[in-house]
């Protein structure tokens, strides 16, 4: 009995350039947008990197063109934080961003909510004039502002002048929350109050609770604006060294470490440090609320 004969394999075809050209594109693209986006990280993190190795060199090195430490002096971060005044900059800080924050959002989130789920005549008009705040510059209006605080309520040296404004709403931050309230369907509202819920028990069991991305993110923008506010304490609180922030009390220690180069960016490190930890835990609620702000206008 004959073996019947194996039936040739069909040969194989090669895929028509049309597809040959679209592959070769898609891998020059992946290529173009991962060469781009290394070269972004690097641009960011060198300049980190660079501050946080010049930190821990020796005061001889740091004056040289040297990248990498001989050896790692860890006692620069212990003598900075032993300056003089340091830990006092550092409860002010604390206190400048912190309850500031806190009373941004509290009087920020009820005008947001009012501008977002009201129906009132003006309405449109007053969004205007929260949007318009924003572009105002604060140097417009510091001099009548310092004129009221320092000599009108004598709280010049001091950082109340920058802390009790926040507990009457800041623009940015009624504005971000309204375009977050406005992705909020009205019906949970609605059924809120048919279960007489009142407007203040709805914005506190129904808004707050579905709105924290938004929060977080308005939290993160002003903790990080006060922490890094070099503006306002040059104004108000330059004449109290009592009353100096990180940011302020920062220029100080460089004026009198000049030369000390080492020491100069580890109490740069020690500025950025808080900042930095803050946004790596908190960086997907801030994100989140980021992006759902835009996305209904």
């Amino acid at each position: 009995m004959t073996r019947p004969m194996d039936k040739p394999a069909a040969p194989r075809t090669a895929p028509p350039p049309e597809q040959r050209t679209a592959r070769r594109r898609a891998l020059l693209e992946w290529i173009g947008v991962h060469a781009l986006g290394v070269a972004a990280a690097l641009f960011f993190t060198l300049p980190f990197l660079f501050v946080v190795l010049t930190s821990l060199m020796s005061d001889q090195q740091a004056l040289t063109r040297d990248l990498v430490p001989d050896t790692w002096v860890w006692d620069n971060y212990r003598r900075v934080w032993d300056t003089p005044g340091f830990l006092t900059w550092w409860r002010n800080t604390l206190l400048y961003a912190g309850l500031g924050t806190v009373l941004t959002v509290l009087s920020s989130l009820p005008v947001a909510y009012a501008l977002a789920k009201f129906r009132f005549r003006g309405r449109n008009l007053s969004v205007m004039l929260v949007i318009s705040m924003m572009m105002l510059p604060p140097q417009v209006v510091i001099i009548p502002m310092y004129l009221f605080w320092a000599k009108q309520l004598d709280l010049s040296g001091t950082l109340w002048p920058l802390i009790i404004p926040m507990a009457f709403g800041d623009a940015f931050s009624i504005f971000l929350l309204r375009q977050f309230l406005l992705t909020i369907p009205d019906e949970y509202l609605d059924a809120a109050r048919v279960d007489g819920c009142g407007e203040l028990r709805t914005l506190l069991r129904v808004v707050v609770p579905m709105a924290r991305p938004g929060i977080a993110a308005v939290a993160l923008f002003q903790f990080f604006y006060a922490w890094n506010d070099y503006f306002g304490p040059q104004i108000y609180a330059s004449e109290n060294p009592g009353a100096w922030t990180l940011s302020y009390g920062l220029e100080s220690f460089k004026g009198a470490h000049h030369t000390d180069w080492n020491l100069t960016m580890a109490a740069t490190v020690l500025v950025m440090a808080p900042v930095i930890l803050v946004f790596f835990f908190a960086q997907k609620a801030f994100v989140e609320g980021v992006t759902l702000t835009g996305v209904k206008g």
